[in-house]
């Protein structure tokens, strides 16, 4: 073989090695572009079968919904302490029933033992009806006066004079906005449970009445609020006689406030928190947030899930960067959890290495789609990755206020929010008040009872 036919061998060989190269290439191309053809028809089957389906205007898009194998068991975790009916502190009768003789045929019973057994019971129930008869006058120097009963709520007459008294409001109130039963159920939980009648409208205009008069209740809790360390703020869509509102949630452990507005911009954030707060506000991502001038932690949780989504993404095959990115989260929550048991000088190293170890992160090249989506996220939010290791009170994910918005989230089903603006100002006066109770393990009713009576000086 001469040199010239040798060399064109070897060319051709070389050529050859150069075509089974890209055709690898070509294939591996094919390969993701088909997995990217059957996810996009997947979405397209779900996006025209959602379109066909009737559904409800706050109803859950399917594909934020956890798949049955990967949704966590019903109740507690294994080896947690068992669960039963407390006895009561307080006794109010003591019963005995002896066993003289057999109750089947009346013989003797010998090796008699004592058992014993704790009944609460609810005895039968019915409205305290009270005839309140006041009298009303002229004082020479203070004008129109009238006597006053701790039970009186107003002092309407004629048609209006029946009325219902503090504790029985506030059990309404407690029913309609904490427990989020509608009016007209409302209406039937009094009238079966404790004999009181009254009409869906009645009511509504009776809860408005009860909201003007504790919203200084309201007023404090916002005060409250604005003085916390770290406040964990979520909103949603709501109705007020149409679509095109937001409920907010802004919560601390203690503390609770609603707020409905018409706007989902920072504008809101900054009228509740007002230039009082000087602590650390946990949020999602949303960029409502960014232009708040706070001290900032995003939930890290909402990071976790969006790494999970890219990792699906197509042409997103190399899963070692989003999977670094998990890790460093799982490391800082972990870190937060036992900041207690470490030293302050070994917790601040600990968290010095955790900001190096996230510019680390955001330095690398992104080569895939799930890396550069993940990295642009992240790289927005730098300054607030870590903020609760900086601040105690500050958790590291915002399942608090999304926990505080979960009741209104059920109750919307119901009635998509509120019809009136005046019932938008009733409903997130009287559900703050509602929810704050709950966490300070105080009695709602009790609570509520006596700031409405006309003597009383709520707020």
């Amino acid at each position: 073989m001469d040199e010239r036919t040798a060399a064109i061998i070897e060319e051709l060989r070389a050529e050859n090695k150069r075509l089974k190269t890209e055709l690898g290439r070509m294939n591996e191309r094919i390969e993701s572009l088909e997995r990217e053809n059957r996810q996009l028809r997947e979405q397209l089957e779900k996006a025209q079968g959602a379109a066909l389906r009737q559904a409800g205007l706050f109803r859950r898009d399917e594909r934020g919904k956890v798949p049955p194998e990967q949704q966590k068991p019903p109740g507690r975790k294994s080896g947690h302490p068992g669960s039963y009916r407390q006895e009561p502190m307080q006794i109010d009768e003591t019963v005995e029933v002896r066993l003289d003789t057999c109750p089947r045929c009346g013989g003797a019973v010998t090796d008699c033992r004592r058992l014993e057994q704790v009944i609460e019971e609810i005895p039968p129930l019915k409205p305290r009806v009270v005839r309140v008869i006041t009298y009303s006058g002229r004082c020479q120097r203070c004008g129109e006066v009238r006597s006053r009963h701790p039970l009186q709520t107003s002092v309407s007459q004629g048609a209006a004079k029946v009325q219902l008294g503090p504790r029985a409001l506030a059990l309404a109130v407690c029913l309609n906005k904490v427990h989020g039963l509608t009016m007209r159920k409302t209406c039937a939980c009094l009238r079966d449970l404790v004999g009181l009648r009254i009409t869906a409208g009645g009511l509504s205009q009776a809860i408005a009445r009860v909201a003007g008069r504790v919203k200084g209740l309201y007023e404090k809790l916002l005060e409250d609020i604005r003085g916390s360390p770290a406040v964990f703020a979520d909103e949603t869509s709501w109705w007020v006689g149409g679509p095109g509102w937001w409920l907010w949630a802004f919560t601390e452990p203690k503390t609770t406030v609603y707020r409905v507005d018409s706007s989902r911009g920072s504008i809101v954030v900054e009228d509740v928190l007002t230039d009082q707060f000087k602590g650390m506000l946990v949020s999602d991502c949303l960029s409502s947030y960014d232009p708040c001038d706070y001290a900032k932690h995003k939930c890290i949780a909402h990071h976790l899930r969006a790494i999970a989504k890219a990792m699906d993404l197509p042409g997103t095959d190399d899963k070692r960067y989003l999977g670094e990115w998990k890790t460093f989260f799982e490391a800082v929550i972990l870190l937060y959890k036992i900041r207690n048991v470490l030293g302050e000088d070994d917790f601040a190293d600990k968290r010095n290495r955790m900001e190096i170890w996230c510019d680390r992160l955001l330095a690398r090249l992104d080569n895939q789609p799930g890396d550069a989506s993940v990295k642009n996220r992240l790289s927005k939010q730098r300054k607030h990755l870590l903020g609760c290791l900086y601040e105690p009170h500050a958790e590291p994910t915002n399942n608090r206020a999304e926990r505080a918005l979960r009741p209104a989230v059920i109750a919307r089903k119901l009635s998509c929010g509120n019809k009136t603006r005046r019932g938008r100002d009733c409903w997130q006066i009287l559900a703050s008040i509602g929810a704050t109770c709950r966490q300070r393990m105080i009695d709602f009713v009790d609570y509520l009872a006596p700031q409405l009576p006309l003597t009383a000086q709520p707020g």
